[in-house]
């Protein structure tokens, strides 16, 4: 995840050039991540806790204790071991100060060495056994509360509270003398408690530890092609409510050379809603209009918005040949020679959200280049205002499109061979942007948006909600199998 950007003025007020850093407190994507998430998170977290934990050792136990009838008796618990751990319940919950996940009615298997030695009066000689002991400890509590903050512009995870109770335990020893069982319950039952719970809250302690620094490791930018990234710095406090997490990203885009300056959008910071009204859906990700204009500001300015035409589909229209019914004068003037389509966009394309669709208007001049030996010869302009709608898809972790063409207009803008009759041109350029415009900007788009997901999820179900000025995509997330091999955090050291 990391991600994204910043950027050029909305095409309402675009100013192309450098200008001053954006406002850090600019949010343009947020991320929400719901009950149902939260629970999917908190499953997986648990279940990797477990599996990290075991075999867990525990320290020696010594101690000396007056038993009836024997006398003061030294009594040593060894190799003891944690090597099963059953959760059957668990819980999150979300709130102001917080995230709080408690696990109930946990169950501990552990084995350990006991060993024992006493001498009585009536006996002069030092008395010893040894043996196995298997111990379950039963109905334990565990419980911790995590803190989310926004600490310059990465996440921080803090443990507020950790800790663990034991209720109940039960032992049972291998061989022994008869009064050794009650001894080992008076003498060790608290204490076999007391450190199954401190090497469990210890270990969570450390695994917490090592998630937050999992988290600041995530990029604050995510590559979307050898020109651009993703700006995902975090931006504002972590939205936390009695039923989600939200989080909120800068969400722009920013030349991949992080040694020039970011263009800003001059315009008002954005509580972003989160529009998913599926509850059933684990996260939420609202991606502003905005997000989508800083991509076409920084293409523009960078001039990747500038193409020569020499091969399309119907090759004959790059002749004059095939224009002499159309233009006859160029024909008249260059007979059979060849041609080039020079595009070039006025300004950056304006994206617009609304609840109905998606789409972008674009201004582009279109110069009609004659080939003659070495020689390119602009013979006419002509402007073209390009109205496409976008039909949004989720591929992957990317948010990826395909534009139709609505409508357009277009106008001479000059020409040197006289007047044209655009109503005859208009089909040929309606046939250009089909076969030609759209599709070269199809194969662009369809590398998709990527979205702020931690790397080893995947979003899958997902739905694409149109609003005003901004979208959302509400998905459920899967973990890979192949990333759980990798998964960074670890209970176990």
């Amino acid at each position: 995840m990391a991600p994204f950007l910043v950027l050029l003025l909305l095409a309402s007020s675009l100013n192309h050039g450098y200008a001053q850093f954006h406002p850090k407190n600019q949010a343009f994507i947020s991320l929400s991540i719901t009950q149902n998430g939260l629970d999917f998170v908190k499953e997986m977290l648990v279940n990797k806790a477990i599996s990290s934990l075991i075999p867990l050792q525990l320290p020696n136990i010594e101690k000396t204790a007056k038993i009836p009838f024997v006398g003061n008796v030294y009594m040593v618990l060894s190799n003891i071991t944690i090597y099963h751990i059953y959760v059957p319940s668990s819980r999150v919950k979300p709130g102001e100060t917080g995230v709080s996940i408690t696990a109930s009615g946990v169950t501990c298997d552990l084995s350990m060495n006991w060993y024992y030695s006493y001498s009585t009066w009536l006996v002069p000689v030092e008395i010893s056994d040894r043996g196995r002991a298997e111990v379950q400890v039963k109905s334990m509590e565990v419980g911790l509360t995590l803190g989310l903050e926004n600490e310059e512009g990465s996440l921080k995870l803090k443990l507020k509270d950790c800790g663990s109770n034991v209720k109940d335990i039960s032992i049972k020893l291998d061989g022994g003398a008869s009064w050794l069982y009650q001894g080992v319950v008076d003498a060790f039952e608290e204490k076999i408690g007391s450190a199954v719970e401190n090497a469990i809250s210890k270990k969570l302690t450390k695994g917490i530890s090592r998630l937050d620094s999992y988290l600041e490791t995530l990029p604050k930018e995510v590559p979307v092609d050898d020109h651009t990234s993703l700006n995902v710095t975090f931006v504002n406090d972590v939205l936390l409510s009695d039923s989600s997490v939200g989080f909120e990203t800068n969400g722009l885009f920013i030349k991949r050379n992080p040694s020039l300056p970011i263009l800003d959008l001059y315009h008002n910071n954005l509580k972003l809603p989160i529009l998913c009204t599926n509850s059933s859906k684990m996260v939420g990700i609202t991606l502003d209009e905005a997000v989508f204009n800083s991509a076409s500001a920084l293409y523009y300015d960078a001039k990747f918005m500038h193409w020569i035409v020499d091969q399309i589909p119907d090759q004959s229209l790059l002749n004059t040949a095939g224009w002499r019914f159309i233009i006859p004068q160029l024909y008249k003037k260059y007979p059979n020679h060849d041609m080039n389509l020079n595009i070039s966009l006025s300004s950056p394309p304006v994206v617009e959200i609304s609840n109905q669709k998606a789409g972008a208007n674009t201004i582009a001049d279109m110069t009609i280049d004659v080939l003659e030996g070495d020689k390119v010869i602009p013979v006419a302009c002509i402007s073209l205002v390009i109205q496409a709608t976008s039909v949004l898809k989720i591929s992957g972790n990317n948010l990826v499109g395909d534009i139709r063409l609505n409508d357009f207009q277009m106008s001479l803008k000059w020409s040197k061979i006289g007047n044209l009759r655009m109503y005859l041109i208009q089909p040929v350029v309606w046939t250009l942007i089909e076969t030609v415009f759209l599709p070269h900007a199809n194969t662009r788009l369809s590398k998709g948006l990527p979205l702020p997901i931690v790397h080893g999820f995947i979003l899958q179900n997902a739905e694409i909600i149109l609003s005003t000025s901004r979208l959302a995509v509400c998905s459920d997330v899967a973990f890979t199998t192949e990333s759980n091999k990798r998964f960074p955090i670890s209970f176990s050291r």
